[in-house]
């Protein structure tokens, strides 16, 4: 896919967006997590915006549709507003996340809200979903494809792993993996609490052909996916190198903003600085 300098713009300016919505959302949930949703916020952007998913707002359950499974879905904030801006549902829903009785749920719930496709709570499900998903699509012949955004925390559960194994042997060509690697979880860095890599060799040598981006550059993440649909008889995993927190400067890289939430004060510091930067896209679209 080619892009423009505009198409470009449009689409960081499309991230940007959404990184507010994230802040105003948590700011009136009180509650929730910050640093993954702020930090995937291209990654979602690339697939809703940059022409990768086959999907259809006004007919969310067409049969031959994209499915996208979170398996990391406590940075359900993003995924919620990449949906209400696509056209899923009211923009205003957004303000009910985390409210009782609320369609946005602090982890997503399938059935619950149109676009949603899996239920996900403890991490690394999502990729025995996707993987599943995928292989059915395989045995009835669909063309659809499959996405599953993981978290690099979770490569250290071992049904991870199984999974992996799993899409290898059966040379699943029609499942595409993103990997949030922002190199933190709960508990502080990963490669503190449990070393990860070598990622890329672990994966190659499970039989998945693997590439790195930066998770910021939505023109090399349009770009790897639309290479990952040409890859034949390999499962891909796209590495997606992303700095928690990105575009709020005191949330950036603190593994303490993994699950928390910014107070009013923060909120207005964080909306502040994402505000800043549509002045500086703008002006660099002139």
């Amino acid at each position: 896919m080619a892009l423009f300098d505009t198409d470009i713009k449009k689409l960081e300016e499309i991230a940007r967006q959404l990184r507010c919505d994230v802040i105003e959302m948590l700011l009136e949930a009180k509650s929730g997590h910050s640093a993954g949703p702020l930090g995937m916020a291209d990654v979602f952007t690339a697939l809703y915006f940059g022409g990768i998913l086959n999907v259809d707002p006004k007919n969310p359950f067409w049969e031959d549709r994209d499915r996208l499974i979170l398996s990391n879905g406590h940075i359900c904030p993003i995924h919620y507003a990449a949906l209400a801006r696509a056209g899923f549902f009211p923009v205003e829903e957004l303000k009910t996340l985390r409210k009782f009785g609320s369609r946005l749920q602090g982890h997503p719930h399938r059935g619950s809200l149109a676009g949603i496709e899996n239920s996900s709570g403890p991490v690394s499900y999502g990729s025995s979903i996707a993987v599943g998903m995928a292989y059915a699509a395989k045995i009835d012949k669909k063309k659809w494809q499959v996405y599953c955004i993981a978290g690099d925390g979770e490569q250290q559960e071992g049904n991870t792993w199984e999974a992996a194994m799993f899409a290898g042997k059966h040379k699943l060509d029609n499942l595409t993996f993103l990997m949030d690697r922002n190199n933190i979880q709960i508990d502080g860095f990963t490669e503190d609490v449990m070393p990860l890599e070598p990622l890329k060799t672990k994966y190659e040598a499970f039989g998945w052909h693997v590439l790195e981006v930066d998770g910021h550059n939505i023109c090399e993440i349009i770009n790897a996916c639309q290479h990952a649909k040409s890859i034949y008889e390999e499962p891909v995993m796209i590495i997606c190198h992303t700095i928690p927190g990105k575009g709020v400067d005191f949330m950036e890289w603190k593994p303490e903003w993994h699950g928390k939430s910014p107070n009013k004060e923060e909120a207005m510091e964080a909306l502040k600085q994402l505000r800043t930067l549509k002045g500086r896209i703008a002006s660099e679209a002139e």
